[in-house]
């Protein structure tokens, strides 16, 4: 799953930043502005969309590899106390 989403983070990327780009190219003729206000405005917007995308799928990401660790942890502490008790009973 992590797989198919970190390999469409690009793509998203790349559209996020042209799409934005385009948006505000559109504006910036619509309006006349000389400056390109819009397009800089728009193009920013989208180079920050693009990126939070990315710290998103890295966040989530880590909290995943978090919680598996505590997963694997409580399994093992949970055959570990397991293993002690059968080994106490053989003992008795």
């Amino acid at each position: 799953m992590e797989m198919a989403y970190a390999s469409s983070l690009g793509i998203a990327m790349a559209i996020s930043v042209f799409g934005c780009l385009l948006i505000g190219a559109y504006l910036d003729r619509k309006f006349q502005t000389t400056a390109n206000v819009f397009t800089v405005l728009f193009l920013v917007i989208g180079i920050l969309a693009g990126f939070w995308n990315f710290y998103v799928f890295i966040r989530r990401l880590l909290n995943e590899e978090k919680r598996e660790a505590s997963v694997a942890k409580k399994s093992k502490e949970a055959l570990d106390n397991e293993k002690r008790k059968r080994s106490h009973t053989k003992k008795n």
